[in-house]
């Protein structure tokens, strides 16, 4: 049944709404919230079913409520004609080039005016006072920034002339990439859907500092540091845009302000064209818990609205689905005038006075008006207790008219002939010649000008440019590794441990010392008793901002379940995008906010890079500084939990991001050492870099490290064990993780039944180990006339003897990566092929990796070696077969990778 059929008695309806305007006049908006709360509440327990989370489809601030405009609003839309422009032009010049290489012009005309409200009256710099705003660009308008940034004086014109030409290192990169623009940027966004959850744990991070007391608490709300996010409303179809609101609004995040421009258009077409995508946020929003300030209508509309005493136009507007609106304005005053205000006679009649260009130019979307724009942004800083979320209708290719204004190929447009050009330069009335605009020459308006004056003085007053990612980085001392971590180096006897336990060890020993500790955040999805983790709860504390509000039911245990507003770990429930995007918050908080903090976010490696590999990244962009560590990695140590579990390729994937060391430990010395060596490279000689640690729950008992292996654990390779010389045959045994005591194992049996002495190689890192390897042969091709350089792989293994057998719990492409930089016979087993539950020994069977597959194929690699040969003694094939019996080693069994 339709609202109208429902109004039996509009008298009775009307008492009702001039109630709530007598209490907004007396007592305020929050007053007449509260008492429609409390309707509502009384209604649901009569059994009413209480009303959708949409309102009207017009601006959620009244007339009679926006704050008065502070600003200059005429040299405001000066110095935005030369942003306009200069963003323009910068696309068009460099699809001039033979290159052609892209760019975006679109989105950043439909925004621009969002933007310039910010930096003109809304965003601290980082000589403010209480600190920066953390602004997360919409990616596609990054021509509007560097625009900006220009206008400033900040950038010159050869760098503008560079704008996605980057491979000489003098270009703009082509979205905010802070790995390239390291001064720059601060978040990488245009992997759609990220900025949005990056900027909500972004702002819980903000929280989680200030409870802890490393940052400060503005003295005023509306004064104290936001998170910006600018956002596309294409884009917030992506899950990860919308996944984790309710921990906004649970966590009264009241410093994170979303933006979303309303254009109605993704990147080909409508958004919802035969729905309404504002409404559709602002009921997912607001039933979360958000503020929702919906910018639908410029100030041309305001006379048309107090007009609408009969509520004819505000119908209209909700009944027009996104589809239409499009058109409306792409193809004009008069178009709009006959198929949206012509539906009613009395609409068509309400601005027959109105020429058909002040229909297409007057009546503006709301997210073009300053001074709409401005009273959102004045009540998102200022709303307490809540997150905002402003939903700006704009129009995408503002102002492009024919080459692109509300049209379905706007995205793509990045070529505009001299015509459009000059359309364009005449609508918003730029100060450029023809000749300029034939050339597409860059604007800057001169030093002394007025508008330039006012934008220097508003940066200055909010405290400096923005975006910038000042260098000034604090740095922490980090003790020697003896002093740190010496029980992990010492020999355990008969007490086992895991490579799991020797890392909340590590945990436990950073967060004991003076320095360190504070700076630690440990951060964990769920499952911290699955990594042996539960007796960091009483240590540091879970932070939850509210504190612990209920006794928990193990407050009598010795490790008991404790919450604190000043804990230090971020328990993130079952939500591993989350927990990332708090471990890059933590990640980049040495540049994003001055505090060196340590991150070590643990996980189950399966569902690390596999499942948040964007994410992961988007860090490496980010230049994050900290430690990922993926617990029971491998296919076969997690033995029970099958296929979706294990993990033979975390290391892969980890190799692919060239800021992220990797590692694979079997003892909890090498834990130690590469701990240390990261917490030396990022906090102590800020290297922009991380660390990806895997480890193991399998218990067993740890050696002493070895006397100098420091340097090859962190390289990659050392000799764990040498052999006597004793034996007739000899050959080099590698392994890493869980399959390295296979391989240790593996030399006992090759020694005791076949006479062959193995060296036994250590390998924690074969991704380093290959990277060594590649840089020394992109040398020796760049150099020929030089000595060449020896990979590291080759220095360790010059002088010895026999083929080389590598052993791993990972696919074979694992080890693969390092054979060009091996001189002698390579031959790689690994665990290629989906898990299954079993045991550990039957599956290292299955995968064949394990010590008796280790022992054939080094035998094998003998009789291939030894095939020639006339030697008495020599392994031959008869040896291998001989081999694979004593074992019960199936030749027909089926292979792993397909069975």
């Amino acid at each position: 049944m339709s609202q109208d059929q429902l109004d039996r008695d509009p008298q009775e309806t009307q008492e009702w709404q001039e109630a709530i305007d007598v209490v907004v006049e007396r007592s305020g908006a929050d007053r007449a919230r509260y008492l429609l709360h409390k309707t509502i509440e009384t209604a649901s327990e009569a059994g009413v079913e209480p009303p959708d989370m949409h309102t009207p489809y017009i601006n959620t601030i009244p007339v009679d409520q926006q704050p008065a405009y502070p600003g200059n609003l005429e040299l405001e839309r000066h110095i935005l004609r030369a942003l306009r422009w200069n963003a323009t032009a910068m696309v068009v010049r460099a699809n001039r080039k033979p290159a052609e290489p892209g760019g975006h012009i679109a989105s950043f005309q439909s925004s621009a005016i969002m933007y310039e409200v910010g930096y003109n009256h809304f965003w601290k710099g980082h000589g403010h006072p209480n600190g920066s705003d953390m602004l997360f660009i919409q990616g596609h308008t990054a021509p509007g920034t560097y625009a900006r940034a220009f206008v400033e004086g900040r950038f010159n014109e050869e760098q503008l002339e560079n704008f996605r030409i980057e491979s000489k290192g003098k270009g703009l990169s082509s979205y905010p990439h802070p790995y390239l623009m390291p001064d720059f940027w601060q978040f990488s966004t245009v992997s759609m859907g990220l900025g949005p959850i990056m900027a909500i744990y972004q702002a819980r991070f903000l929280k989680y500092l200030e409870h802890r007391g490393f940052a400060k608490i503005a003295d005023k709300h509306a004064e104290g540091r936001k998170v910006w996010a600018f956002l596309g409303d294409g884009e917030m179809d992506e899950p990860e845009s919308q996944g984790a609101i309710s921990l906004a609004s649970r966590e009264r995040l009241d410093n994170l302000v979303f933006v979303v421009n309303c254009n109605l258009q993704r990147l080909d077409g409508p958004v919802r064209g035969n729905g309404k995508i504002v409404q559709e946020l602002e009921g997912n929003f607001r039933g979360a818990g958000w503020n929702v300030i919906k910018v639908l209508w410029g100030s041309g509309w305001d006379r048309l609205l107090a007009k609408d005493t009969d509520g004819l136009l505000r119908k209209r507007m909700m009944e027009c689905v996104d589809g239409e609106y499009q058109n409306f304005k792409n193809k004009g005053g008069a178009y709009t005038r006959e198929h949206f205000f012509g539906k009613y006679p009395e609409l068509k009649a309400m601005v027959a006075d109105m020429t058909d260009d002040q229909i297409y130019y007057d009546l503006l979307r709301g997210g073009h008006d300053q001074e709409k724009v401005y009273a959102a942004y004045h009540n998102a800083v200022n709303t307490v207790g809540r997150p905002t979320i402003i939903l700006m209708h704009t129009v995408k290719g503002y102002g492009m008219g024919e080459a692109g204004e509300g049209m379905n190929i706007s995205h793509q447009q990045k070529k505009l002939s001299s015509d459009q050009l000059r359309k364009l330069r005449d609508r918003f009335r730029i100060p450029v010649t023809d000749e300029q605009v034939d050339s597409a020459s860059f604007y800057r308006p001169a030093a002394e000008s007025l508008e330039m004056q006012y934008l220097h003085e508003r940066r200055q007053a909010l405290g400096g440019y923005l975006p910038n990612r000042p260098q000034n980085f604090e740095t922490l001392n980090v003790p020697e590794l003896t002093e740190l971590f010496d029980a992990l180096l010492k020999d355990t006897g008969e007490r086992t441990m895991s490579t799991t336990m020797a890392m909340v060890r590590v945990m436990v020993a950073v967060a004991r010392h003076k320095e360190l500790g504070p700076r630690l955040v440990p951060i964990v999805p769920d499952e911290s008793r699955t990594f042996g983790m539960e007796g960091m709860f009483r240590q540091v504390g879970i932070y939850a901002p509210d504190g612990q509000l209920y006794e928990p039911m193990d407050a009598t245990d010795i490790m008991p379940y404790r919450e604190s507003t000043k804990g230090q770990l971020l328990q993130e429930g079952i939500n591993e995008a989350g927990a990332m995007s708090s471990w890059i918050a933590a990640a980049t908080s040495y540049a994003n906010n001055h505090k060196m903090m340590i991150p070590l976010y643990i996980y189950y490696s399966m569902f690390g890079f596999q499942r948040i590999g964007d994410l992961a990244w988007a860090a490496g962009d980010m230049l994050a500084r900290g430690f990922l560590v993926g617990g029971t990695s491998g296919r076969t140590t997690l033995n029970g939990e099958g296929l979706q579990h294990q993990d033979g390729h975390s290391q892969l994937f980890a190799g692919f991001i060239p800021n992220c060391k990797s590692y694979d430990p079997t003892f909890a010395y090498e834990v130690a050492v590469i701990f240390h060596d990261g917490l030396r490279r990022m906090y102590q000689n800020g290297e922009n870099v991380f660390y990806y640690i895997t480890t193991l729950n399998e218990n067993y008992s740890m050696p002493a490290m070895p006397v100098g292996v420091e340097e090859g654990i962190i390289k990659g390779l050392y000799a764990f064990q040498k052999a006597d010389g004793k034996g007739k045959h000899q050959v080099q045994l590698m392994g890493c993780g869980s399959i390295l005591r296979e391989v240790i194992a593996a030399a006992d049996l090759l020694k005791n039944d076949w006479d062959v002495d193995a060296d036994i190689w250590a390998t924690p890192s074969l991704n380093e180990v290959a990277r060594d390897g590649a840089d020394c042969a992109r040398w020796n091709l760049l150099h020929p006339d030089q000595e060449e350089r020896q990979s590291w792989i080759g220095q360790c293994l010059n002088g010895t003897a026999g083929p080389v057998i590598a052993s791993t719990d990972y696919i074979r492409t694992y080890v693969d990566q390092v054979r060009p930089y091996v001189d002698k016979p390579l031959y790689v087993l690994g665990t290629d092929g989906f898990g299954r539950s079993d045991s550990r020994q039957a599956l290292r069977h299955h995968f064949e990796v394990d010590r008796y597959y280790v022992t054939v194929t080094a035998l094998k690699a003998l009789a291939d070696q030894q095939k020639s040969s006339k030697a008495k003694g020599k392994i031959t094939a008869k040896t291998v077969l001989d081999a694979m019996a004593k074992y019960g080693i199936d030749p027909d069994k089926p292979n792993p990778l397909y069975a």
